[in-house]
């Protein structure tokens, strides 16, 4: 169980205090310290001064030159992580008086978030009742309101990451399947699933074809949460869970295919997110597809060529089995845009290479078929810094994936522009939807992060999904 405290109460005789700094703070504060303490700090962005005395610790902490929110959250969840062995469990200030009540939130936020590690087990020092983080700078209400606002990021935020983090054989259908039943019975969801029989009945045969050749069931599952509040817009979210990714019959290659754990970084991204907008009771409604299965090698497994009838009655030639993400998000959108009315349809996905050798690790690939939705969308990205960046769909890459056998191939055969290829065969299966944006996430779910010798989780898509519910909601 995770405890937030915020006061904004000072703390008697604190024991240790943390004052973070930009340079300007700094260079107005620096005479309040002694004289050759001024030389061993500069108030820089990550720089760390600790001075101690006899009954007393204050951790100094850089944010450096004009800072903006999530920077103040990211220098806070640094320090967090890098010190969490050197801070002890006693009285604990704050000091956040020169700044406003937002970024005495970003701090606070900061400080909660950069707690994680895998495994997670809500055993680290801030999530301990005895500890009590001090913010002056922020009312009463919105002490209220930002202690809610953390326990439900790290709750949300800390599920991504941990399911995503997971070894394969701790998160096969059953698992995750488990997970789901419990936060929708904690927050009064309605959850239905497909098994694999139900799935063929139902039609969803581009979903069904990635999961023939697995030995685990499938589970393609609908979570929903609807508000009290009358007349409150639905979103509808879309995440690729695939729990782990062999390439199937078109098999990868053996290097990094540990990492192929990850595949499953838009449907942890989605859960993330539902569960921090349940936890805040948000007034919007969401419906929720994960099509949950592996992409597994067997005698029953797809084989190029093939060729599936998707949800919305399209047939796709299967060229490739290791793009089996759009083929679960096919029937995934389908399936939501013909049974749910919805106001934005919304799909995140770890889909592409292609996205990775465009942008790296440093944002997003998306598209989408509204200008108000990629503004907003964007909005959210730079204020969390899990920025996006829009591609096109024109026509002209319709043509790339036509098929001689069927409606369409699952891949073009030409060797570029792949996450574009995938954005504008997902289209297809949208039933027309007016307000539509995909997400490529597959550079930015999964990399270098301070809490792992390798790669791991990085959270990526909770907090711009948190952003964009409350704003549009």
């Amino acid at each position: 169980m995770i405890t937030i405290n915020i006061t904004n109460q000072p703390v008697p005789s604190a024991a240790q205090k943390f004052t973070f700094f930009t340079e300007e703070m700094w260079k107005k504060a620096q005479n309040n310290y002694p004289p050759t303490l001024q030389n061993l700090f500069s108030g820089k962005k990550n720089e760390v001064f600790v001075s101690a005395e006899e009954s007393s610790v204050d951790f100094m902490i850089g944010l450096g030159a004009n800072p903006q929110n999530f920077e103040i959250q990211a220098a806070a969840s640094k320090f967090a992580y890098d010190f969490r062995k050197k801070i002890q469990s006693v009285p604990t200030s704050i000091n956040d008086g020169e700044f406003n009540q937002d970024q005495a939130g970003e701090l606070a936020k900061g400080l909660f978030l950069g707690t994680y590690s895998y495994p997670f087990k809500g055993e680290h020092l801030f999530f301990k009742p005895e500890f009590s983080a001090v913010l002056q700078s922020v009312s009463e209400e919105g002490l209220k309101n930002l202690q809610l606002k953390i326990l439900a990021l790290c709750e949300g935020q800390f599920a991504c990451m941990e399911w995503l983090n997971k070894p394969q054989n701790f998160k096969k259908v059953p698992h995750i399947s488990q997970f789901l039943q419990e936060i929708s019975e904690k927050h009064q969801l309605k959850r239905t699933v497909f098994n694999r029989k139900e799935s063929e009945d139902l039609g969803l045969g581009a979903f069904v074809s990635v999961n023939q050749g697995s030995a685990q069931e499938a589970a393609f599952t609908v979570l929903e949460y609807k508000t009290d509040v009358k007349d409150a817009k639905t979103i509808g979210l879309v995440g690729k869970c695939v729990l782990f990714d062999t390439g199937g019959i078109s098999i990868k290659p053996s290097e990094n295919l540990h990492y192929m754990k990850s595949d499953m970084g838009g449907a942890t991204a989605v859960i993330g997110a539902l569960i921090a907008a349940a936890t805040l009771k948000l007034p919007v409604n969401l419906v929720v597809i994960l099509p949950i299965t592996d992409n597994a090698v067997s005698n029953t497994a797809s084989i190029p060529s093939d060729v599936v009838t998707a949800y919305n009655g399209k047939t796709i030639e299967v060229l490739n089995t290791d793009a089996e993400g759009r083929m679960t998000l096919a029937d995934g959108l389908s399936y939501l845009s013909k049974n749910y009315k919805t106001d934005a349809l919304i799909d995140l996905a770890t889909l592409t290479g292609s996205s990775v050798r465009m942008f790296g690790y440093t944002c997003g690939a998306y598209f989408s078929n509204n200008e108000n939705l990629k503004n907003a969308l964007e909005k959210s990205g730079d204020a969390t810094n899990q920025r996006l960046w829009n591609l096109p769909l024109w026509d002209i890459w319709k043509d790339d994936f036509k098929s001689d056998v069927a409606d369409f191939k699952n891949i073009s055969s030409k060797p570029f522009g792949d996450c574009i290829i995938a954005g504008k065969f997902l289209e297809q299966f949208i039933e027309g939807h007016p307000n539509w944006a995909h997400l490529d996430i597959a550079g930015v779910a999964f990399g270098n992060v301070g809490y792992m010798t390798e790669k791991g989780a990085t959270g990526y898509g909770v907090q711009l999904l948190l952003d964009f519910l409350e704003n549009y909601s």
